[in-house]
């Protein structure tokens, strides 16, 4: 079947060259690698790999901790701290946004 429709979508810079890279890597041409993942979808009838939103660790859900378990997190906090195994915060989030 001959290729004659366009797509044009906006994505994130930073993705679509980390993606680039490992397609690079992989010798396949982003149109190809986005070809594919059509197919995929058309041939399984969904997304070709699971979509959930990452269940967040247990130990930031202070609900289901003890009080033991909440004070040794504090004080392994604390600890860090006074180690100064710290993060600027601004710096933090940057790395973060970066990322995601």
């Amino acid at each position: 079947m001959g290729k004659s429709a366009t797509l044009n979508l906006r994505v994130n810079p930073v993705v679509k060259e980390r993606a680039e890279k490992v397609l690079s890597q992989l010798g396949v041409p982003m149109s190809t690698a986005i070809d594919m993942y059509l197919n995929q979808i058309s041939l399984t009838g969904g997304i070709p790999f699971s979509v959930s939103l990452p269940k967040a660790p247990v130990s930031i859900h202070a609900d289901g901790m003890t009080t033991e378990e909440i004070h040794q997190k504090l004080e392994k906090a604390y600890n860090d701290i006074a180690a100064g195994r710290v993060q600027n915060a601004t710096e933090a989030f940057a790395k973060f946004r970066e990322k995601h």
